[in-house]
This record gives C-alpha cells, structure tokens and sequence, in this order.
C-alpha cells in the first residue's frame, strides 16, 4: 500500500468481504473517508462516536483489531474522540476496540517497524503465514 499497490481486485476473498460489507448494516452510513483512511460503516451509540469495520471472518482478529486502533488514533490526532467496533455478521461477532495508553505504544511500536519495511530497498522473502493462502497480496509475494 505505501507503494500504491492495490491488492488483486479479482481475489474470491475480497469479492466476499466486499458483499458482506454492501449488504450487512445497511441503516447506518457507509464508507466514510477520513483523510487516508475509510472506515466502513459510522453507528450510533449515544453521544459517542462509533466507528465500525466490517470483516468476514474473526480468526484475524489481531490484525483488525490494530487496523481499528488505526483508523482511532487518526481521528485522535484530529481532535476526534471515538471508539471502534469490529463487526463480523456472519458470526453475529461484535468486538469492541478502545484506544489507550498500552495499545497507543503497540501500535506506534507497530508503525515504527512498518516504516523499517518500507524503507528497505527491496521487499523482505516472503514468510508463509496461515493468512496467506487468503491474501490479495499473494500473488505479489509468490510471483
């Protein structure tokens, strides 16, 4: 992504969580663009605001779960206060996600290492993860 590589548009994987996203939680407002990020769905929760990603399944939940703290540190540095919610409608799943101090230094411990990638000059080998059988990315890894 920091290169401008978009995963295979064609992926089986995302065609899915492409319908899960346009057919689950339809009353509420969709796709909502906040400078580099977009968050799939905005809820209502009270006075608070709640955004809310929709996944097809939760078995990568650590990994959505960092997104999430993402998209919330984003709306902190703009003076938004939110919460976030991980939404997996065909497990009937929702996950809660708060942004504190613990998960702040996580996440900045995360974006750090990331920036370390990307300065490299050419990609790291790929390392066979569970998750990369469902990558839209594997292609780019394996070619």
């Amino acid at each position: 992504m920091s290169h401008n590589i978009a995963p295979d548009q064609n992926d089986t994987n995302i065609d899915i969580g492409r319908f899960i996203h346009e057919t689950s939680y339809k009353r509420n407002k969709k796709e909502i663009i906040f400078g580099n990020v977009k968050f799939d769905v905005l809820l209502k929760e009270k006075n608070k605001i709640l955004i809310g990603e929709t996944k097809k399944t939760s078995r990568f939940e650590t990994a959505s779960k960092y997104q999430m703290l993402y998209y919330l540190k984003i709306l902190e540095e703009a003076g938004i206060e939110a919460k976030g919610v991980l939404l997996y409608p065909e497990e009937k799943k929702r996950t809660e996600v708060i942004l504190d101090e613990k998960s702040k230094d996580e996440l900045n411990e995360i974006i750090e290492q990331i920036k370390q990638i990307i300065k490299l000059d050419t990609p790291p080998k790929p390392d066979s993860k569970k998750y990369c059988k469902t990558c839209g990315y594997r292609e780019f890894c394996y070619a």
